[in-house]
């Protein structure tokens, strides 16, 4: 259950026509303590709950569970969360043998567009789309928890 991310800023709208497929998410934080956050996630019609663990050094890798929770008790459970929901549009691109999550954001981090592509080992080689930009993996301030009390707007 550990998780290797690696995570660009997005520099064009480019990734757009490249996408596969898209999902609206809306999600809270439960808890969201450096050592540890606990997040609740609709996406379309389904409910989620995810434990993170603290990330390695490097921003790399993480402990990560996850698991699928009815929707309504979603809806419940995000009333609980601590202010700043996040709320953004995710779309898939395929690239090579990869899936780029790119996370376009709405409301207090509007404007901020964000990929991820979830690799098997940190040194694993991929493919680098066009629009892919700057590299922020390990940068804290474009973690989601960090989003929901620091939004992009504020910076």
């Amino acid at each position: 259950m550990q998780e290797i991310e690696r995570k660009f800023l997005v520099n064009s709208n480019a990734y757009k026509s490249e996408a596969s497929k898209s999902k609206r998410i809306s999600q809270g934080f439960l808890n969201s303590h450096k050592e540890r956050t606990v997040r609740v996630r609709i996406i379309d019609d389904k409910g989620f709950i995810t434990i993170k663990g603290k990330s390695s050094e490097s921003g790399l890798s993480r402990f990560e569970w996850e698991t699928e929770i009815p929707y309504e008790e979603a809806k419940t459970l995000l009333k609980l969360c601590e202010p700043g929901r996040i709320e953004k549009t995710r779309y898939y691109i395929n690239v090579g043998q990869h899936i780029f999550e790119v996370d376009e954001f709405y409301g207090d981090n509007q404007g901020l567009i964000v990929a991820e592509i979830e690799l098997a080992n940190e040194d694993e080689a991929f493919e680098k789309p066009n629009w892919l930009g700057q590299e922020v993996t390990g940068e804290v301030k474009y973690y989601n928890s960090m989003l929901s009390t620091h939004p992009y707007q504020s910076w």
